[in-house]
């Protein structure tokens, strides 16, 4: 298993920080399961984003397109030459 980077670590932390304290004052639980269940979730968060932060290098595959066979060409017909008219002059 690779070692994690401190993205990751960071990211992780802060989330157990951050959702560990927003819980605890969101419930207002005074008691020790209660504050069990909370940390629980927390650390279960906190790893499931740090393990969802893009790792550095690992990029997915473009997808490779089929070049085209004949290059397109689009024809347009010159429009034909209008006769000149002149005007007489009187």
């Amino acid at each position: 298993m690779p070692r994690p980077t401190a993205a990751q670590l960071a990211y992780g932390s802060c989330t157990v920080i951050l959702s560990t304290l927003a819980m605890l004052l969101l419930s207002q639980t005074s008691s020790g399961v209660g504050i069990a269940i909370i940390a629980v979730a927390a650390l279960a968060l906190g790893l499931l984003v740090a393990m969802t932060v893009p790792l550095p290098g690992k990029r997915p595959a473009a997808m490779e397109q089929p070049a085209p066979e004949e290059p397109v060409r689009a024809s347009v017909a010159a429009p034909a030459p209008e006769p000149v008219r002149e005007r007489a002059i009187s």
